[in-house]
């Protein structure tokens, strides 16, 4: 979504990025994410609540026409999320212009749950904003892109304009009998704004295809509504030690369901997600954490129910519902298990692009990762260093932090009005 807004900041317009956010740093790679983070929430990082600096003001004049294709609704993957599941984010952080999370919740006669809000009604806030807005038209809903290609025109077809690439978009549809409209549409910029959530990472042991293997929480819902996994049935393996993992460690306890806890790091790296939450705002994920040193199979503990297994290595499933595994003395261990869900992390799924983006990458020659081998972007335009026209936000350009996506599409939407400002009248 693209802000239609001007920044207004002593005379100066969000044309003047680049000169606004020069010098600035933090915990994000784009000075203008930076810029926009700092207005908007001007002491977050002290633990502060001042109010945004910034004012809204709605210029139907400088609007720009885009169209948003997503397999979802309005909201993207937060309608795959448990909806009692709580945001990492604070709840503040995951609100749009003109609407403020917080003022949302309060409407709706709930309110935030340490500061943090539920996926169900970040996905409900979302799609209430597209309404608000008066943005549907923009928005389609269950669209799969299948294909961008992009070229250059004659330099003559442009009206004497220097020529500028022109991208296909291809793709379709779903309707509501289920069937596929194709579509196909010509547009002179594409912002991939896809997140990473597409690919679930996989562990590439044997066995890893078998039917009770899983890559989603919403497995392991699905089994318990169902009663194929109870109190009672061998254990589930949870594979990782990141916070999706912690989440169905949580779902898995709230549920009665005995869990054996897996990961390949020792507890206490300081690599662990855990071991850089504060525990004032997360006291659940610590609370996992807890367990994950607590409670091992050489030293049992209060939490009945709960098996950790740091530093072990999956070897294979076997077709009989049984891991086995590898500990760090290279001992082998064999569990029954009533489902696994491997929840190592995720990659975004760019096989609509020419390579599946690869030649995007910061190092074109490595796989493209939103952590360690973002798409490599101006950090001022967010547009493609190697394809103009080509445009990325989100964690495909490397801002993992949802409070900096806003800063992202300010960037963009800058960088789309230059454009404009250009064209000859």
């Amino acid at each position: 979504m693209l802000p239609c807004l001007y920044l207004l900041v002593r005379g100066s317009t969000f044309r003047d990025l680049d000169y606004l956010s020069e010098g600035l740093e933090g915990r994000c790679q784009s000075p203008v994410a930076l810029l926009f983070d700092a207005l908007l929430r001007p002491d977050t990082d002290f633990g502060g609540n001042m109010e945004s600096v910034l004012t809204w003001k709605h210029q139907k004049e400088r609007a720009i026409p885009h169209m948003v294709l997503g397999r979802n609704l309005p909201g993207g993957a937060w309608h795959s999320i448990e909806g009692s599941m709580v945001t990492l984010s604070q709840g503040q952080w995951m609100g749009l212009p003109d609407l403020q999370v917080k003022e949302w919740i309060r409407r709706k006669r709930r309110g935030l749950r340490n500061s943090r809000a539920t996926a169900g009604d970040i996905a409900h806030y979302y799609r209430d904003y597209v309404t608000k807005k008066d943005l549907g038209r923009n928005f389609v809903s269950g669209a799969v892109v299948t294909a961008v290609e992009w070229g250059t025109p004659e330099s003559g077809a442009s009206g004497g304009r220097e020529p500028s690439p022109l991208f296909q978009v291809s793709g379709f549809v779903t309707t509501e009998d289920q069937s596929r409209r194709p579509f196909s549409l010509c547009a002179r910029n594409v912002v991939l704004a896809t997140g990473t959530s597409d690919s679930p990472a996989r562990l590439g042991v044997p066995g890893e295809a078998l039917p009770f293997v899983h890559y989603e929480l919403a497995a392991l819902e699905a089994a318990v509504r169902a009663g194929a996994v109870t109190p009672a049935s061998d254990p589930v393996l949870i594979v990782g030690a990141g916070l999706s993992a912690a989440d169905a460690v949580l779902y898995a306890r709230h549920c009665n369901i005995p869990v054996i806890h897996t990961f390949r790091r020792p507890v206490d790296d300081p690599g662990l997600v855990f071991n850089q939450l504060p525990k004032m705002l997360y006291p659940e994920y610590h609370k996992v954490h807890q367990m994950m040193r607590e409670q091992s199979i050489l030293s049992p503990s209060p939490y009945e129910g709960y098996l950790s297994l740091p530093e072990h290595r999956l070897l294979l499933f076997k077709a009989d519902r049984q891991a086995v595994f590898q500990d760090r003395d290279g001992l082998q261990k064999v569990f029954g298990v009533a489902l696994v869900l491997v929840l190592i992390g995720s990659h975004p799924d760019l096989s609509f692009l020419p390579g599946a983006g690869a030649d995007l990458a910061m190092d074109p020659d490595q796989p493209l990762s939103a952590k360690r081998n973002p798409i490599d972007v101006d950090p001022f335009t967010y547009q493609s260093t190697r394809q103009e026209g080509l445009y990325a936000v989100g964690p495909l350009a490397g801002d993992n932090f949802v409070r900096f996506v806003q800063g992202g599409a300010l960037a963009v939407a800058s960088s789309l009005l230059r454009k404009e400002a250009r064209k000859p009248p």
